[in-house]
């Protein structure tokens, strides 16, 4: 007769930091290896930073030549901003990229009826930019507000493990529209991208070349070059000639127009489309995505320090990159990005995939960034990899950044039917509600919030289309409501409470400290 399993082996305690991690955030592989991950970050950013102008440059009236160079100042601004973030914001491994949380408000001003007015094209786009510059000026200043003034870290106090885990989750599942459904748009370029990525990052991990995991570490790089250069033959070949327009958008290579419209050599400068002009409606609609992002980000920098070894950011660290990230839409409008930032998903998710949370390798690829937005030409051969490769990653990126929220339900009582309601719930409306707002939109042809108060419709449709938002919404409510007296222990709160403060745990100053020993002028709070 077997004998009986030990305790031990039927349940796993919790554990801080994640298995398999070899690089944390301050400890760095070798420069080479560093580089070739800071040009895989760099390869993986693109993706957001070309799809959301070539989605919205068109709607503004702009051409290709505009669309390159809305490109360009996005990965300029991204790199700026990234550069920012990781020197004196929370100092987290994380790339700050343009976000889809915008794309609802500067739709509203893109059909506002005097820019639809407007016959000359290239009149409308410039005129729409500037309002869009505008808004985004405005609405940063809420943002850095809430920041600076620790107004968001007060607010972090309500937050328990329980209640950040249907957030993180949903930061990475609230983003299923973009992987599979786009996809399957191309198949025979999405699925085999997929399977190879899989295979390279996981069946093939073990694979070491001069004792690295060479395939573990640039499955990305290497899946990219071989299904782009399949791509491509593909597309000299005239495979796509008689194929729909969508089918040739998504897999072709040669359709983004990129290549030929970019200049050799240009370095994006502020208000390069004019000066800025400000509408009160307008920045009110554009509030509503600083609110969405910031929430998002929220999420997005606890997995971020997970997947870096770094403990959960405390509340001064928290607001101190929420600020930040105010200066960097700030940014964004100044430049004319046309949408504002948050936090790369993808990117995070990237982290765990090679196993590499080193915040240099994210500097690094900041500096690609930078670098290849101002040679237009090079940037516009990498940003003419087909949409479907991107979203074939996405899958599994999305997926590691959804399944790590979860993993912070080991500092908690799953036993609790407490704990069961809050999760359930939460997860199951973060995810109900903004595919119902989506639904009606795309009936409609309007969200549900459709009044004579444009900025009042563009505020709750967006608010409730972002998964994160919503989930956050309802589980902080829940979490701080419901049987609150006697379930700090089930809730996670005697593990998390010793992250809140800064000087709580000695490791912060470890992870958090600013650089050139600013800390003497900027203290903790």
């Amino acid at each position: 007769m077997a004998a009986a399993p030990k305790p031990e082996e039927l349940s796993h305690p919790p554990m801080e930091q994640l298995q398999e991690l070899e690089y944390c955030i301050n400890s760095n592989p070798s420069w080479a290896e560093a580089v070739s991950l800071g040009f895989q970050h760099y390869v993986l950013a693109l993706g957001t930073a070309v799809m959301i102008p070539s989605f919205l440059v068109p709607l503004m009236g702009g051409n290709d030549k505009d669309k390159a160079r809305v490109v360009q100042t996005l990965l300029f601004v991204q790199g700026i901003n990234t550069l920012l973030q990781t020197l004196f914001g929370t100092r987290l491994p994380t790339v700050i990229g343009g976000s889809w949380a915008f794309v609802i408000p500067i739709i509203s001003i893109i059909h506002d009826p005097w820019l639809q007015g407007i016959t000359d094209p290239q009149m409308r786009f410039r005129s729409t930019m500037q309002e869009i510059q505008g808004a985004l000026i405005l609405a940063s200043s809420f943002q850095i507000f809430l920041g600076y003034s620790q107004i968001w870290g007060l607010c972090s106090r309500f937050f328990s493990p329980l209640g950040m885990v249907p957030v993180i989750s949903l930061v990475g599942f609230g983003l299923f529209d973009r992987g599979f459904p786009v996809v399957g748009r191309c198949m025979e370029i999405g699925i085999p991208m997929l399977i190879l990525f899989v295979l390279l990052s996981q069946y093939l991990k073990f694979v070491q070349l001069r004792k690295v995991p060479i395939f573990q570490r640039f499955a990305l790089l290497i899946s990219v070059a071989v299904i782009w250069t399949y791509a491509q033959i593909l597309t000299s070949s005239g495979a796509y000639k008689r194929t729909p327009e969508l089918t040739q958008r998504n897999c072709c290579t040669n359709k983004a127009h990129l290549i030929s419209s970019a200049p050799w050599i240009r370095v994006p400068y502020p208000l390069q489309w004019g000066g800025p002009k400000f509408n009160a409606g307008h920045a009110f609609g554009v509030l509503s995505a600083v609110i969405v992002s910031l929430i998002e980000s929220t999420g997005a920098y606890n997995a971020a320090s997970r997947f870096a070894s770094a403990t959960p950011p405390p509340s001064h660290v928290l607001s101190r990159g929420i600020g930040w990230q105010g200066i960097g839409v700030l940014l964004d409008g100044l430049f004319g990005t046309s949408t504002g930032s948050t936090v790369s998903v993808e990117n995070i998710g990237l982290l765990g995939s090679t196993s590499v949370g080193s915040r240099r390798v994210i500097q690094i690829s900041a500096g690609f960034m930078i670098f290849f937005s101002i040679l237009g030409k090079f940037g516009a051969l990498f940003a003419s990899i087909p949409f479907t490769i991107f979203a074939a990653v996405y899958c599994v990126m999305f997926g590691l950044v959804a399944a790590l929220g979860l993993s912070f339900l080991q500092f908690t009582n799953m036993n609790s039917m407490r704990n069961l309601f809050i999760t359930g719930v939460s997860l199951f409306l973060g995810l109900s509600i903004p595919q119902y707002f989506r639904e009606y939109t795309m009936i409609a042809f309007h969200g549900p919030a459709h009044t004579r108060a444009g900025w009042f419709n563009d505020f709750l449709n967006t608010v409730f289309t972002s998964s994160p938002t919503v989930a956050l919404i309802v589980a902080v409510i829940l979490d701080n409501t419901l049987e609150v007296k006697d379930s700090a222990n089930d809730r996670g709160m005697p593990w998390w409470a010793k992250f809140r403060c800064f000087k709580a745990d000695s490791r912060n100053d470890e992870f958090y400290s600013l650089p050139f020993n600013l800390d003497r002028f900027f203290p903790p709070s």
